[in-house]
């Protein structure tokens, strides 16, 4: 009887340790899923990785030889589910590395309400991400735009010099800086706008 009532404790005991196994699992799954998208975006703003753009200071001094220069152009989109009008003062420039460079972009709400949105970008080729460095920038800013109301926002930045003593891509003259403004929520950038209820009466 004795035995009989020890093994049930110790079945007990270890069911009681199983559960607790499996929600320290469950809980750390969730924290890693939970603080995976804010890690992997600080490591492309270190990194340039993916086509994400550096963030620095302007260049403090000219690096004293003329360096062939690099057509930026500016690609800029609007999420269907964020009624405004997005585009760059000028399609693109030449931008001498080491230089800074100021592009205006104008924003209009076109819609009937107010209201927020938000830009993320990429650099293409991915390659040029790590050597484009935004010194101003209005990506991952929370913008609230009244029905009819346009605001310009600018962005100040440079091509790093050391681009061209790249091997892989140094030759290249032309990269591509793709904004595309989605609706915010929070302070981040939502893909898809809700999809209403649909109440069923039965």
């Amino acid at each position: 009887m004795t035995d009989a009532k020890e093994q049930q404790k110790q079945a007990a005991c270890g069911a009681r340790w199983t559960v607790i196994a499996c929600a320290g699992v469950v809980l750390g799954m969730g924290g890693l899923a939970a603080v995976s998208a804010p890690l992997y975006s600080m490591f492309c703003k270190a990194t340039g990785y993916g086509g994400t753009p550096l963030v620095g200071a302007a260049p403090t001094a000219a690096t004293g030889e003329a360096l062939a220069p690099v057509s930026v152009r500016f690609d800029t989109n609007v999420s269907k589910a964020l009624s405004w009008r997005f585009q760059p003062e000028q399609s693109r420039v030449e931008a001498v590395p080491g230089q800074t460079a100021t592009v205006f972009f104008k924003v209009t709400n076109t819609g009937p309400a107010p209201s927020t949105g938000i830009a993320v970008f990429n650099v293409q080729p991915d390659l040029m991400g790590s050597y484009f460095v935004k010194v101003q920038c209005f990506c991952f800013d929370e913008h609230t735009l009244q029905p009819g109301e346009s605001a310009e926002f600018p962005l100040v930045f440079y091509v790093d010099p050391a681009l061209r003593k790249d091997p892989d891509i140094g030759t290249l003259s032309e990269m591509t800086l793709s904004y595309t403004y989605y609706p915010s929520k929070n302070g981040s950038p939502v893909a898809e706008a809700p999809k209403p209820r649909t109440t069923t009466n039965f």
